[in-house]
Parts: C-alpha cells; structure tokens; sequence
C-alpha cells in the first residue's frame, strides 16, 4: 500500500487488523506516484483508486505502473473524469464573472473520456479499456458540498489558483447553483464521474489483431448475407 501521505499510510497500517487480512504480508510505503520506488516487471497488479489525477505528469506515472508489472501484469485504475462537479464549476464561473470580473479555478482540472484511452496506449498498455460511472450525490447546501470537498481533499491544488474565495462570491455561487440545480425538496446535486482504465503489460499470449488488409471477408459481403438492417 502506497501513498503520498504519511498520516493516510498510517490509518490504513491501523486499520489493516479490522479488514480481517493478517494472513496476507503487506508492506506500507510513503512514496510519491510520479517516483515509484519499485523494481521493474516486479508487480502482477496495480490497482490505484482515485488518486492518479493528482499527479503533476499523469503519462509519466502510468508508464512507471506499466514497467513495473511483470509480463501479462493487469493495471486496474480509477480516477474522477471531466464531469466532477459540472454543477459547482458552472455557479462559480457565473459567480466569478459577475462579482470579479474573471474566473480562477476552485477544482483541479481532471482528464475527460476520451483522454483515458489515450493516456493508457500512450504508456504502452495492451488491450486497454476504459468505462465510466457518474454518480449523484445530494447535499443541502453548496456550502455543506464545499466542507465535504475540503475534507476529501478534493478542492483545488493549482498553484496558480486564487487563494481566497470572496464571501460575495461564495454566496452567489450558492445562491446560482440552487437557482438553476436545486429539487423540489431544496437539494442540491452534484456529480461525481470515475473514468475506470484497465491494461495489460505486453506478452506472447495476449491476443493480437491481425495485420491490416488480411481480411478474406469484405463488410459488403456481410452486408449481403445479413441484410443492411435498414
């Protein structure tokens, strides 16, 4: 188990004796994603769980994953996709706007749909796949959402970020967000979208695709056979 924080680290070395694995030796290491301290095709699995996105050079990170899995080694990862938080980022854009003139992000940026595919053929990963969840969570008030995200640790780790939040702005962001998001029962929403991205360290058992233009079918053939389906 691996982390930045020494302080997450230890809770889970406490935690371990109550999740009823005492059988299974586990090392608890603070390193940093970016600089794996792991010996090359030493690893069966990596599994990361919604931590990657807060790395500074996230093609990098996943290429150390993918050299340190031994041949057919499985890398399994989640991270929060673009989606995060669409309904916060519109009301305080709005916000922002109208009370300051201009906008500074209050949410780190976060990969989209499309880049996790990119990403995983970029480190060298075979057969990779990508699937996405959205999820919505309802809280009762943009503020009780903001307190949640400082305790996650999930606001906004720019340097170039703003440091302050004026208060009329903070209370027009949530005025806006329960103005164009609020339910009928006075909750507000906000989305929570985990791009999942698995890959394969390269070997001979894998399957392949064939070289371009093998094919002894043509889609015209099928076509004619199976009907156009119109």
């Amino acid at each position: 188990m691996m982390d930045t924080s020494y302080d997450m680290i230890k809770l889970c070395k406490e935690s371990e004796p109550k999740m009823g694995n005492e059988n299974i030796e586990t090392s608890f290491v603070v390193a940093d994603e970016e600089f794996l301290p792991i010996q090359e095709s030493s690893l069966d699995l990596v599994i990361s769980c919604l931590g990657l996105h807060w790395t500074n050079d996230l093609p990098g990170a996943m290429i150390q994953c993918k050299l340190g899995l031994k041949p057919d080694g499985l890398f399994l990862a989640a991270i929060l996709g673009g989606e995060t938080l669409k309904e916060l980022r519109i009301a305080c854009t709005i916000a922002q706007m109208e009370r300051e003139g201009g906008i500074s992000p209050r949410v780190s940026p976060l990969a989209q749909v499309r880049d996790a595919g990119n990403l995983l053929t970029r480190a060298g990963f075979s057969l990779p796949g990508v699937d996405v969840d959205e999820y919505t969570v309802r809280y009762k008030s943009a503020f009780e959402l903001i307190e949640h995200l400082r305790a996650m640790g999930e606001t906004n780790a720019l340097l170039q970020r703003s440091a302050i939040l004026k208060r009329e702005t903070a209370l027009a962001t949530a005025a806006i967000y329960e103005s164009m998001f609020a339910a009928e029962d006075g909750t507000i929403p906000a989305t929570f979208q985990v791009i999942y991205m698995t890959g394969w360290k390269e070997h001979a058992s894998q399957p392949k695709a064939k070289r371009r233009g093998s094919a002894t079918i043509s889609f015209k053939d099928i076509r004619e056979q199976f009907g156009s389906g119109d």
